[in-house]
């Protein structure tokens, strides 16, 4: 016998967690499309030269990397930003532009496991491709708070930078050459804290420039007094300092602008952003994290082609946004797909049942058939554990008069036609 198990970092759903975990993508689904977005996929799999092209540091250790039979170099997705960028370059012509998608599926990442991150993970990503605007960029924003106040996630702070005018401060005091790694030193913060933070910069730049960097990337009490602080840092106006203030002016206009901060820590630790970038934090949990994050990609599809193509875009964690809104209460307990289950009375009969239960659907119920002849007390267990509050009792074999039982209330409504039983479910789901 070989032992079941699963590796760490990696799980089995039961029903009741997948389905919970089917309404809130279903949720999250109807938010992009309601923007007019547009579903792609791509395959899990790809050469791990496509992955690694632009990755970063972090990413080559964490990358799932083999040869296969064929002897090729392949790796498992890590995000599905990359994988994007060789479909854009792939399909070009079969694009219009601004070109406006969302792809939500499993990727792979061999990074520790902690609450809410594990190694094979489900993302919900949304760009724009094809528009180097502001409007672009305040779209994507707009998306994240969209989409998380359509799941009952609570207030949130998205906390926004943009690394073109942090790298014009880095030019001015002389470290460009070492931004990628300053960059990512800098994004850590959050985890090491201050300290380590500081002694990490001084290794890469000297003590002095280390602390200019500190102070840059301290918030002041205000977006726009931090707005002006950065510029004035990074050596006056520009047009990234005009990107940041016009998105802040489209903040404004929409009425929103309460739940974005400008924050000179974030940098997103992927060499890929070029910028504005963002992560997204719970109010009332942001120990947990970012639940949201994304940027401008301006080059990325450079690795692939010649035509170079500005994006801009963003990744729910979807894992850690049902670990959190678990821990808040807020998931809603949807654990049932069917509304009302036909009871097995006669096995002959099975025929007759399913026609009875295609006549529910066709009536817009969910409807499940049972096929086993049982008493009736065992398929009203079976249905309870499943969530399903209804039961239709065939009086004889799917025809005539129908007994109608709430399974919650254990109550029988007796002798009704199918319309009655329609009408009484369709007003018992109100």
């Amino acid at each position: 016998m070989i032992e079941p198990r699963i590796l760490k970092g990696f799980r089995d759903f039961l029903p009741s967690a997948e389905i919970e975990r089917r309404v809130l993508l279903e949720k999250v689904e109807k938010s992009f499309r309601s923007f007019g977005f547009v579903p792609i996929d791509t395959p899990a799999l790809e050469y791990a030269e496509i992955l690694l092209g632009k990755g970063g540091g972090e990413t080559e250790k964490q990358i799932y990397r083999f040869t296969d039979n064929g002897g090729r170099d392949v790796a498992l997705r890590f995000d599905l930003t990359v994988p994007f960028a060789r479909f854009l370059a792939e399909h070009r012509g079969e694009l219009s532009l601004p070109f406006k998608r969302y792809h939500i599926a499993k990727v792979w990442r061999g990074e520790n496991t902690q609450r809410g991150r594990y190694r094979e993970f489900t993302q919900c990503d949304f760009d724009i491709v094809g528009s180097d605007t502001a409007a672009a960029d305040f779209e994507i924003l707009l998306m994240i708070r969209h989409t998380l106040k359509s799941i009952d996630a609570g207030d949130v702070t998205i906390r926004l930078n943009h690394r073109g005018l942090f790298n014009r401060f880095l030019g001015r005091i002389g470290v460009s050459d070492k931004s990628a790694e300053i960059l990512r030193t800098v994004d850590k913060i959050a985890k090491i804290g201050r300290e380590a933070t500081l002694e990490q910069l001084e290794a890469l730049t000297g003590a002095e420039k280390a602390r200019s960097i500190l102070d840059y990337i301290r918030p002041r009490d205000s977006f726009e007094e931090t707005l002006a602080a950065i510029t004035a840092a990074a050596g006056g106006p520009c047009a990234e300092s005009e990107r940041l203030a016009l998105i802040r002016r489209f903040m404004a206009d929409t009425g929103c602008a309460d739940s974005f901060t400008l924050d000179p820590s974030i940098t997103r630790g992927l060499d890929y952003y070029t910028g504005v970038v963002y992560e997204t934090f719970l109010n009332e949990l942001p120990a947990i994290g970012s639940v949201c994050s994304g940027g401008r990609y301006d080059d990325l599809a450079g690795l692939y082609s010649k035509e170079k193509l500005s994006g801009v875009g963003s990744s729910i964690g979807l894992d850690r946004l049902i670990a959190a809104l678990e821990s808040l209460g807020r998931l809603k307990g949807e654990t049932r797909y069917a509304q009302v289950a036909v009871a097995c009375i006669r096995e002959a009969d099975g025929g007759l049942a399913q026609a009875l239960g295609q006549k529910l659907r066709e009536a817009g119920i969910t409807c499940e058939v049972f096929p086993d002849e049982k008493k009736l007390t065992q398929q009203y267990i079976v249905a309870e554990k499943k969530g399903i509050p209804w039961m239709i009792i065939p009086s004889d074999g799917g025809s005539g008069s129908l007994t109608l039982r709430n399974l919650i209330k254990r109550e029988n409504r007796e002798g009704l036609a199918l319309d009655g039983v329609i009408a009484a479910l369709l007003e018992g789901e109100k």
